[in-house]
């Protein structure tokens, strides 16, 4: 789990947390991220994202399980052996001025996912979120 603090209220971080389409800008790992038909962000949608891990490239699709802007959104792996699931909880601080985010990333093994998430997966997921999420000029 990561928590951090950001000086902008919490309908801005949401929005730019919550598009996959910006998850390139505070996530290092990943390389690319595409939306599967026209749906907007809501449950039941579903992305795929190809992120590095080490040398080489995975890709997996997620679905939004939850959604209760701008507080909560969660969602969950749908394929491959490594499934992540995520839940990102945005706090007001400062009467709605700043803003206080967790994240929490857990993986699921399926197959040989089985295997591999307990030795490297969850290690190397710490180091996928940038803890400063700078939200740009936003």
């Amino acid at each position: 789990m990561s928590t951090f603090e950001i000086d902008r209220p919490p309908d801005v971080v949401f929005s730019y947390a919550t598009d996959p389409s910006r998850f390139a800008e505070w996530q290092h790992d990943v390389v690319q991220v595409r939306g599967e038909g026209d749906r907007p962000v809501e449950v039941g949608a579903r992305f795929t994202t190809t992120r590095r891990i080490g040398r080489a490239q995975r890709t997996m699709t997620q679905e939004v399980t939850e959604i209760d802007p701008p507080r909560h959104w969660t969602v969950r792996g749908v394929d491959g052996p490594v499934r992540p699931n995520v839940t990102i909880t945005i706090d007001p601080l400062e009467d709605g001025a700043r803003s206080r985010v967790t994240i929490a990333l857990d993986f699921e093994g399926h197959g040989i996912g089985k295997l591999i998430v307990p030795l490297a997966v969850r290690r190397l997921a710490r180091k996928g979120v940038s803890p400063a999420m700078s939200m740009g000029p936003v």
